[in-house]
């Protein structure tokens, strides 16, 4: 099993006045950079979509799930703040690996950061260059119930 874990594409500016920043959408980059995502990953096989709540994180993973069919689910889990939660639901999906399928998530930097480096204190393997700029995916090795190895895939360049 594999997940990969994707921040979210450019969306421009933070919202900083009066407004929802949960609502701000990808830019034209931002778009460009979500198509690119659906490009190097459709040869998997993807079972399931979950994405944070803000816009930017659904449209990110959008193309992707519907290369594959699916519907982006939202998860509490994988929002902004969330990383505790979302750790658990990262070693969750570990836990309960189905064989050869692969999970899709989508999140913030904080979350995805956090995520990456619990896993690497838990033992996680890393290989080549890390980070976790927007666009970019982490994709996650899971063997006998943990993630065992993690690859960086750096965000499409433009």
């Amino acid at each position: 099993m594999s997940i990969l874990v994707v921040r979210h594409a450019s969306a421009g500016t933070r919202l900083t006045e009066d407004g929802d920043d949960a609502e701000r959408p990808l830019d034209r980059n931002g778009t460009l950079q979500a198509a690119s995502i659906a490009d190097a990953f459709t040869d998997r096989s993807v079972s399931t979509v979950l994405s944070s709540r803000a816009v930017r994180c659904q449209q990110t993973v959008s193309p992707l799930a519907q290369r594959a069919g699916l519907t982006v689910v939202v998860s509490a889990a994988l929002f902004e703040g969330a990383s505790l939660q979302a750790v658990r639901l990262v070693n969750g999906m570990a836990e309960a690996d189905d064989g050869n399928e692969t999970t899709v998530l989508c999140s913030h930097g904080d979350v995805v950061s956090e995520i990456v480096r619990s896993l690497a204190l838990a033992g996680m393997r890393t290989r080549g260059d890390r980070g976790c700029a927007k666009g970019s995916v982490w994709e996650l090795i899971c063997s006998n119930g943990e993630v065992v190895e993690g690859h960086y895939h750096r965000a499409p360049s433009l």
